[in-house]
């Protein structure tokens, strides 16, 4: 992992897995990968950024950026994510809404800055399941993943600004193995390196927070 610099600014990219890390993103960045999973993102997210506060460098922006699934957004296409939810928390037997973790001041869904002119917007599920085929229907969200939710929280706690980047790589008809995954990867790697250069001529001065989303920053 190492921090990227620009106009002044910290920026830290988070990965699930190195499967989506290719030749095009490794010419422009070296991201924090966390593992596959909410828990693990969490985890690994959480321990960098405390590293990062303890030793006076904590980013001034993280990126989420990877792979997604959809059933309504085109594949092999990046769209920036506009919103975020979980969809496994249901504690609505003891009157939380869906989406709420009990006793945590944050709504089921939570806005994301989207500060990319040309690059789609789109919501976003995040999960511990690998969605496919009728599960779909049971999901609000454009775009499903496992790991940003988990990293926005994990960036809140820090009162640190997340903006997630994701791209299309399964969704139409049901999910054929690992290569059903992969097959797209290669792609995605390009498009999400043209992404990262746009975010980087779009990232403001050093001196301001970049891109706050509506509101700020969610208590914890």
């Amino acid at each position: 992992m190492k921090l990227s610099s620009v106009a002044g600014q910290r920026v830290l990219f988070v990965m699930a897995t190195d499967h989506e890390y290719g030749q095009h993103l490794r010419t422009r960045l070296t991201p924090l990968i966390t593992g596959v999973g909410p828990i693990e993102a969490a985890i690994g997210t959480s321990v960098c950024l405390q590293r990062l506060q303890t030793a006076g460098e904590l980013p001034d922006l993280v990126v989420s950026l990877g792979s997604a699934g959809s059933r309504r957004c085109t594949l092999g296409r990046v769209y920036q994510v506009e919103s975020v939810s979980w969809r496994d928390m249901d504690a609505s037997r003891l009157g939380f809404s869906k989406g709420v973790t009990p006793f945590t001041d944050h709504p089921a869904v939570m806005e994301l800055p989207t500060p990319l002119t040309g690059v789609p917007r789109a919501s976003l599920s995040t999960g511990s399941d690998i969605v496919a085929g009728d599960r779909y229907a049971e999901i609000e969200a454009d775009l499903v993943d496992m790991e940003t939710f988990a990293v926005l929280r994990a960036c809140q706690w820090f009162d640190v600004p997340l903006i997630g980047l994701r791209g299309v790589s399964d969704g139409p008809g049901e999910l054929d193995g690992l290569s059903g995954w992969t097959e797209l990867l290669a792609l995605l790697d390009e498009r999400l390196a043209e992404a990262v250069d746009q975010l980087y001529e779009a990232l403001p001065g050093k001196g301001t927070q970049p891109f706050n989303p509506k509101g700020g920053n969610i208590p914890r």
